[in-house]
C-alpha cells in the first residue's frame, strides 16, 4: 500500500454541520500471532477502515522468539501508513505462545508453598500437593511442594526465607503460593510473594489466578500460570520496548482467552490468561467488526477449522482443560477440527476416504490453485505419505520433472465455485478444473462429481461440532447464521451452509479476521466468587470491583459495561466487565441511521415482508421490532400466528434475536415486578421465571441465565439506580428453553 501524503497521515476531513472541519484520525493496531504467519492490520477511526496488512512467517524459533515476528509486522505497518507516533493509540497482539509451550513442555520448574492452618491444614497440604503434570505425552511440567502451618508461632519471614532457599536449591524457576482460604484472606499469600520477588523468584499468589473455593485445582490452575510465567514475560517485555522505542505512547495490550485483551502488568500476573487468544481474536472480530450477534463462527486456516458459538451478542465460555487437568481459567469454547483449506485428500479403490487431517503446508507441497500454470502438465495421479507416520493414500499429482502437488480442500472448492472470483483463495480456475478432469478420468468419476465427493468429506468432520454447539448451548437454529473467517473459509464454510440450509456469510477480510479482532477488542476482566445466595450488597461490591480493575488498566469510565451473572448450582457469583481504551467520542460514535433506515434493516434481519414488521418499543438507542407471520399447518386447513423479535441499535445492527416472547414498554419506576411475574410458570416446583433481557439507553443487559426471581430484581434495581424515573426501558422475557 502506497503511502499518504503528509496532510491525509495526519487528517481526514468530514463534512459536519454546514462546513469542513478538520478531524484527527486515530489508529488501532491489531498483530495475530499464527501457526504459521503472524498477520498485522491498521484500522483508521472513527470510520473503522482497514487501511494496512502486513505479514510475515511465525518466528517460532527465533532467540526473540515470536516477538520478533510481532515486531517485524508491527514496523510494516508503521511504514505504509505513514502513522505518527501521536495517531496510535491502540496496540494488541494475540499469541500462541502459551499454548504452546504447554504442548510442547517448554515451562519453568515451578516451586510450591501450600499453607494452611489447624484442622484445615492436613487437607491443605495434600490439596496442594500438585505433582508434576503431563501437559502432554511425554511432556511434564515438574513441580516441588513445601508446607508451611500459617497459624504457627513459628510462621514468620524466616521460615519463609528457609523454605524459598529450599526450593531454589532445587532448580525451581518460579513460585507458587496457596493458603487455604487465602481468598479471604491474601495476608498471608502476599507475604510469600513478596519474599520470595526479593530473593529474584517470580511467583503467583493462588488468589490472584482465582477467587473460587476448591483449593485442589485453584493451586494446580496457580501451577499452570506460573510454569509459563517467565517465558511469557520476556517475549512481551522485548516487544514492549521495541514499541516504546518505536515513540508509540499507547501501552502493549494482549488478547485474552475470552476475546477481551489485558495490558501488560495484568498478563505478567496471568499469562495463562493468554491461552486460546488466537480464536478468542477471531470471535472478537465477529462480535464487534462482522457485527454477528447470533452465529456459529468457523475460522478455517490451510490445516485446521476452530468452531466457536455466539449468543445474543456473546461468546460461549467454558472452563479450560489442561493436559487432562481442570483448571479455573475461562476460555472460549473453541472446538478445533483438522480440516483446512490446505487439507490433502485420501484415497481409497477410486473414493474420497478422508479430507485431512494432513496439510500441504505441513506436507511442504504447493496447492494446485497456487502453481503455476506452466507446472500443471502432463500430470499423473499418484498416492504418497506426506510425513512418515502417515498412512500412504494422499492424493497428490506429478509432473514430468518429478515435482509433486497436493490436491487440496481449496482446488475442489474452486471446481464446484464454493470459492469464486474476487475470494482471498480464488486462483487458477481453468488449470484447477483440467486438473480436476483428469483426475477424474484415472478415478472414472467427473470433476464435479470428486469435487463433491471431497468437499462432503470435509464437512463430514465439521457438520457434527456444529450441530453440538447449537445442541449444547440451546441456540436457536433459524437464527444463527454460520459465519466464516480465514484464508479458507469459503472452502468450509459455503458448502457447509448449503448442505445443512443455513444462512451462511463470509466475513468481511476474512483472511485477516483475527488481526483485525484484536485491533478492536475491549478491555476485559472477570471476577468470581464462592458465594452461597449472593445478597446486594455482595453484588454491588463484585460490581464496583469489575470497575476498578477495568478503570486500572486504563479504561474510559464511560464505555465500561458489567454483566454480573449468578449459578446457582456452583454458588458462584461472576462479575464480567468490559471497557474501551483511551478511544475518543468520535471514535465511539456510529453512524446513526434515520427511523426508516433501520425499518429496512429489520425488514432483512428477519428476511420478511415490510408489512410484517412493525416497531414496537423503544429505548433511547435501540429500536425493538416485531415480525407476525401466519404458519399453515395440517395442508393448509388452519393457519397459526408466529410472532418473532430483533432488536436493533440506531446504527441498524441487530443486538437481540429472539424467535418467542413477550415485551414491555416501561419506565425505570414502571411496573417491572408485575411483567416478570406474569410471564412466569408457576407449578410443583414453584416460580419458573423466563429468560429475562432488560434494554436501556443502547444497552441489552442479559439475565438469561438467572434462575431465581428475587436475585433477578435486585440485578434490575442495581442496574437501574441512577438513572431517571422516566428513562424509557423495555423488558423482553423468552420462554426457557424453548
Amino acid at each position: 500500500m502506497m503511502k499518504r501524503d503528509a496532510v491525509q497521515s495526519l487528517y481526514c476531513i468530514s463534512l459536519k454541520t454546514g462546513g469542513y472541519q478538520m478531524q484527527k484520525r486515530t489508529i488501532r493496531i491489531g498483530i495475530d500471532v499464527g501457526g504459521t504467519f503472524t498477520h498485522a492490520v491498521a484500522i483508521q477511526q472513527p470510520e473503522n477502515e482497514v487501511i494496512a496488512h502486513a505479514v510475515t512467517p511465525t518466528t517460532h524459533l527465533s532467540k526473540a522468539s515470536v516477538s520478533e515476528g510481532i515486531i517485524k509486522v508491527f514496523k510494516d505497518i508503521i511504514e505504509q501508513t505513514g502513522a505518527s507516533n501521536a495517531e496510535i493509540n491502540f496496540v494488541a497482539h494475540s499469541t500462541t505462545q502459551a499454548t504452546n509451550a504447554l504442548l510442547e513442555g517448554d515451562v519453568a520448574k515451578v516451586g510450591i508453598v501450600g499453607m494452611g492452618k489447624g484442622l484445615d491444614g492436613i487437607k491443605a497440604k495434600s490439596d496442594t500437593q500438585v505433582k508434576s503434570l503431563e501437559l502432554s505425552q511425554g511432556k511434564l511440567l515438574d513441580t516441588s511442594h513445601r508446607y508451611i502451618n500459617s497459624g504457627s508461632k513459628m510462621f514468620n519471614e524466616d521460615e519463609i526465607s528457609i523454605v524459598l532457599e529450599e526450593l531454589k536449591n532445587e532448580n525451581c524457576e518460579v513460585i507458587v503460593v496457596s493458603e487455604a482460604f487465602g481468598v479471604d484472606d491474601t495476608t498471608n499469600e502476599a507475604l510469600v510473594v513478596k519474599a520470595a520477588c526479593e530473593k529474584g523468584l517470580p511467583a503467583t499468589a493462588s488468589h490472584e489466578i482465582s477467587q473460587l473455593y476448591g483449593l485442589k485445582v485453584r493451586t494446580r490452575t496457580a501451577v499452570i500460570n506460573a510454569s509459563i510465567l517467565p517465558k511469557m514475560t520476556t517475549t512481551a517485555l522485548l516487544t514492549e520496548k521495541s514499541i516504546k522505542d518505536s515513540g508509540i505512547t499507547s501501552p502493549l495490550m494482549i488478547m485474552r482467552s475470552d476475546g477481551g485483551v489485558m495490558d501488560l502488568p495484568q498478563m505478567k500476573k496471568r499469562p495463562i490468561l493468554t491461552m486460546l487468544s488466537g480464536p478468542a481474536a477471531g470471535i472478537a472480530a465477529a462480535l464487534m467488526y462482522a457485527k454477528i450477534s447470533d452465529g456459529i463462527f468457523l475460522e478455517v486456516g490451510g490445516t485446521s477449522t476452530d468452531i466457536s458459538a455466539i449468543k445474543n451478542g456473546k461468546a460461549m465460555i467454558k472452563s479450560a482443560n489442561v493436559g487432562g487437568h481442570l483448571t479455573y481459567l475461562k476460555t472460549l469454547d473453541s472446538r478445533t477440527v483438522g480440516v483446512g483449506g490446505g487439507s490433502m485428500v485420501r484415497m481409497h479403490n477410486n473414493k474420497v476416504l478422508e479430507v485431512g487431517p494432513r496439510s500441504a503446508h505441513i506436507a511442504g507441497l504447493g496447492y494446485l490453485a497456487f502453481s503455476q500454470p506452466n507446472e500443471l502438465i502432463d500430470l499423473k495421479p499418484k498416492l504418497i505419505r506426506p510425513m512418515p507416520s502417515d498412512p500412504n493414500d494422499y492424493l497428490i499429482v506429478e509432473n514430468k520433472a518429478g515435482k509433486q502437488f497436493a490436491v487440496t480442500l481449496t482446488d475442489a472448492s474452486i471446481v464446484l465455485g464454493m470459492t469464486a472470483e474476487g475470494d482471498y483463495a480464488y486462483a487458477n480456475k481453468e488449470t484447477v478444473d483440467h486438473v480436476f478432469c483428469e483426475l477424474a478420468k484415472a478415478y472414472n468419476t467427473t470433476a464435479k462429481n470428486l469435487a463433491k465427493d471431497i468437499l462432503d468429506q470435509a464437512i463430514a468432520k465439521v457438520r457434527p461440532v456444529v450441530e453440538d454447539l447449537l445442541y449444547e448451548y440451546n441456540i436457536d437454529a433459524e437464527l444463527v447464521s454460520l459465519v466464516g473467517g480465514g484464508g479458507g473459509a469459503t472452502a468450509v464454510v459455503n458448502w457447509l451452509g448449503k448442505s445443512m440450509q443455513m444462512k451462511h456469510i463470509i466475513a468481511e477480510k476474512a483472511e485477516v479476521i483475527s488481526a483485525i479482532g484484536a485491533a478492536m477488542a475491549m478491555l476485559r476482566d472477570c471476577i468470581e466468587r464462592t458465594v452461597l445466595e449472593p445478597t446486594e450488597q455482595e453484588i454491588v461490591a463484585i460490581r464496583k470491583e469489575a470497575i476498578g480493575r477495568l478503570e486500572a488498566m486504563g479504561a474510559q469510565s464511560s464505555t465500561i459495561e458489567v454483566q454480573v451473572e449468578v449459578d446457582n448450582a456452583k454458588n458462584i457469583l461472576r462479575a464480567i466487565a468490559t471497557g474501551a481504551f483511551h478511544m475518543n467520542k468520535d471514535a465511539l460514535d456510529k453512524k446513526v441511521l434515520s427511523e426508516d433506515e433501520i425499518l429496512a434493516s429489520a425488514i432483512k434481519a428477519f428476511k420478511s415482508e415490510a408489512d410484517r414488521v412493525t416497531a414496537v418499543a423503544k429505548t433511547k438507542g435501540l429500536t425493538v421490532f416485531q415480525n407476525h407471520e401466519k404458519i399453515k399447518k395440517f395442508f393448509g386447513l388452519m393457519t397459526k400466528n408466529k410472532i418473532t423479535y430483533r432488536i436493533l441499535d440506531d446504527s441498524g445492527v441487530v443486538k437481540l434475536q429472539l424467535n418467542k416472547g413477550a415485551y414491555m414498554q416501561t419506565c425505570a419506576n414502571g411496573e417491572i415486578p408485575e411483567f416478570i411475574q406474569s410471564e412466569s410458570i408457576y407449578n410443583d416446583v414453584g416460580m419458573i421465571i423466563p429468560e429475562i433481557f432488560m434494554l436501556y439507553k443502547s444497552r441489552v443487559v442479559d439475565f438469561s441465565t438467572i434462575l431465581d426471581y428475587k436475585q433477578v430484581m435486585e440485578l434490575i434495581r442495581i442496574e437501574l439506580d441512577g438513572l431517571e424515573e422516566d428513562e424509557p426501558i423495555v423488558l423482553l422475557a423468552h420462554p426457557r428453553n424453548s
